[in-house]
């Protein structure tokens, strides 16, 4: 494919379509400053919004380095061809009733894959997309208003709806966007590869990604590492769920890691931060285009309203940050500030007594400045200016852009509501350093968004292959499978012919007797517990259902139960699963997910996350599993997976019984091809 840097940073654009579209086009670009070569195409007019038309793409002075297309599915495949012979540099097609319209137009997929033949290489953005804006160059290649200025430089933001990439354009937060990009269906280029084109752009400050699906996995990989070794921060917004993992619900895992996990997983692997919602993702942009990635969670909060300070000290612990006590330094500044009626804490409320003396305000407000710190938050909102006199809050700006300039420091200040920060007081904060950010809860979830992350080594991921139909294979094959592979397994013997029980005798009492062919055993007459005898065992095996019975030895130095599943998630590779297992898993929802292959230590991190944690380590007294164990346990799981990639669909052990010595598979399931 021919290089993205003609298309997003074009010095002559054309328009193919005289209609409403093409004529906003050329609308937006001169709105905007572009200071490049205009055309226009048609097949008849000779001028389209006051350009110059061309009867066709051949007929243009020069290969035209961006193209946007608005016109009708059909025609803009031709449209296409015609552009790539006369060497465009790229286009952006507009139109849409392609592969995203599949399900209701059956000849959606086949336009698209005549639109791919067509382009042949050249670069298309879309189809079915509004195209882009580049700030920092002054191009819009845009059929519609936006709310971009030009800027120096700025964060990428990168859609899959043009919907939203409008929205995005009408932010008044302050946040420079360098780049907005529709992505369309994105028949031909992915996110993943416009974001690894920009990070070429060292105006690029950050990436912001609304996604709604990942496509190739090796392209999220490169792009992962490009943005680590460049040290630009990337940022999700993922919205959606795996429907085709949580449509293979046989066993627990499958059930758990179904929803959101296997996303989850991926953002993780990659490195890549992910925001709950539109006005956090702006909010983290904003942060990470001033200050980068954060070194920590510790944070200050400084407001004149104990209210205030209660509400940041709630809302940051539900989020996962910490406010450090006030060292040494920091309470001798504040008592010089403050004097002695100010109860000194963090986060602090230092009252209105010292409001309108600016030196110290910056005086208070540098005291609580520390090395330890990953930003210190100024608690400020400015009144309406329509209704009120905003200039007595001068005082703060002033003192917050001192104390920048003074310490050097990550400055943010908050509003508590956000639109009690005007967009004007946010550029001058901007200007001078300070972070301005829009609503508490915002702002501190930017704070917990905002922290250094780099890609989970481990190697390329397990890919998962095209879609297969799995069968679901016996309890005692599964294991056998396992053990092999690694994995320890209860002693036992299967019973096809249940008036036969002499080979139980062998076994070691106490001992469990279950049915093959269930998923789920208990409570559907699958399972016996705690027989202690040949003839406990002969009692029980009418009471069960049909099928060939499993006779295993009870493990009883249980230190606590694992769950550990893999499920073939289509969209993002094959979802480890490991959290509390047995009959509580539902109830405990206690997991954590990763994507194969997983290293001991993304595991470990995984394991000491779970709320079970303190009980695997051992306690109050009591024996700790042992971790090795557990550890040998999950890799040959990953083993027998990466060597059956090719027909798996599904694994889990549960429980996964963890014993002071071993990590024992007391149930297992698989699903794969036969």
């Amino acid at each position: 494919m021919q290089p993205l840097s003609r298309l997003f940073n074009p010095k002559s654009i054309a328009v193919i379509g005289g209609g409403a579209w093409g004529e906003a086009v050329l609308h937006q670009a001169q709105k905007f400053g572009y200071g490049g070569k205009l055309f226009a195409i048609h097949p008849s007019k000779t001028e389209v919004a006051g350009i110059q038309a061309w009867p066709g793409a051949h007929l243009l002075p020069e290969p035209p380095d961006a193209a946007f297309i608005g016109i009708n599915r059909e025609a803009t495949v031709g449209a296409v061809e015609r552009l790539r012979k006369r060497g465009a540099g790229g286009a952006i097609c507009f139109a849409s009733g392609f592969a995203e319209a599949s399900a209701e137009d059956h000849s959606g997929a086949d336009a698209q894959v005549r639109l791919l033949r067509a382009a042949d290489g050249m670069p298309v953005l879309g189809p079915n997309c509004y195209g882009f804006i580049n700030a920092l160059d002054r191009v819009a290649i845009w059929p519609d208003q936006h709310g971009l200025t030009p800027v120096d430089r700025g964060v990428a933001i990168l859609t899959q709806s043009s919907n939203i990439s409008i929205n995005l354009t009408m932010q008044r937060r302050g946040l420079p966007i360098a780049y907005m990009v529709t992505c369309g269906n994105q028949a031909q280029l992915s996110q993943a590869d416009i974001a690894t084109a920009l990070l070429d752009d060292e105006r690029v400050t950050a990436i912001g990604l609304h996604v709604e699906g990942f496509s190739d996995l090796r392209a999220w990989e490169a792009l992962a590492q490009k943005a680590h070794a460049k040290n630009v921060p990337i940022l999700a917004i993922k919205v959606g769920a795996s429907e085709q993992a949580r449509s293979a619900a046989v066993s627990h895992t499958a059930s758990i890691a179904g929803h959101d996990s296997g996303a989850q997983a991926l953002l993780d692997r990659l490195g890549i931060a992910r925001s709950p919602d539109l006005s956090s993702f702006l909010e983290t942009l904003k942060l990470l285009h001033m200050t980068g990635p954060l070194k920590s969670t510790g944070i200050a909060s400084i407001s004149c309203s104990g209210g205030e300070a209660s509400l940041a000290a709630d809302l940051g612990q539900a989020k996962g940050l910490s406010f450090p006590p006030l060292d040494a330094d920091q309470k001798t500044g504040l008592r010089a500030a403050l004097g002695s009626k100010v109860a000194l804490a963090n986060p602090l409320d230092y009252h209105t007594y010292i409001w309108r003396d600016e030196d110290a305000m910056t005086a208070a407000w540098s005291s609580m400045v520390a090395p330890h710190l990953a930003l210190t938050m100024l608690v400020v909102d400015f009144p309406r200016a329509d209704l009120c006199d905003p200039a007595d809050w001068s005082c703060a700006v002033n003192a917050a852009l001192r104390v920048k300039a003074e310490t050097g420091a990550h400055i943010a200040m908050t509003a508590s509501l956000p639109e009690l920060m005007p967009e004007d007081i946010a550029s001058a904060l901007m200007a001078g350093g300070v972070v301005p950010l829009n609503g508490l809860p915002e702002a501190l979830q930017a704070v917990h968004d905002a922290q250094r992350t780099s890609p989970i080594s481990g190697g390329e991921l397990l890919l998962p292959g095209p879609n297969r139909t799995a069968q679901l294979i016996d309890e005692f094959e599964a294991k056998t499978a396992l053990w092999s592979y690694g994995v320890p397994i209860p002693g036992g013997v299967l019973l096809d012919d249940r008036s036969d029980v002499t080979a139980v005798s062998d076994l070691s009492f106490p001992v469990v007797a279950k049915v093959q062919g269930l998923a789920h055993k208990t409570g559907a007459a699958g399972i016996a517990l705690g027989l202690r005898s040949v003839e406990d065992v002969s009692q029980a095996l009418p009471t069960l259902a049909d099928g060939p019975v499993l006779v295993e030895e009870m493990i009883e130095d249980t230190v606590v139960e694992l769950l550990v599943g893999v499920v073939r998630d289509p969209a993002h590779g094959f979802v480890l699963t490991v959290g509390a297992g047995g009959t509580l898993t539902e109830l405990w929802n206690d997991t954590a997910s990763l994507l194969i292959p997983a290293n001991d230590d993304a595991i470990g991190a995984a394991l000491d996350g779970l709320r079970i944690a303190p009980l695997l380590g051992g306690y109050r007294g009591k024996d700790a599993a042992d971790r090795a164990a557990m550890l040998d346990a999950i890799n040959a799981v990953q083993s027998y997976v990466i060597d059956h990639a090719d027909t798996l669909e599904e694994i889990e052990i549960n429980p996964l019984l963890c014993t002071p010595s071993d990590a024992i598979a007391a149930d297992a399931l698989i699903r794969k091809v036969p």
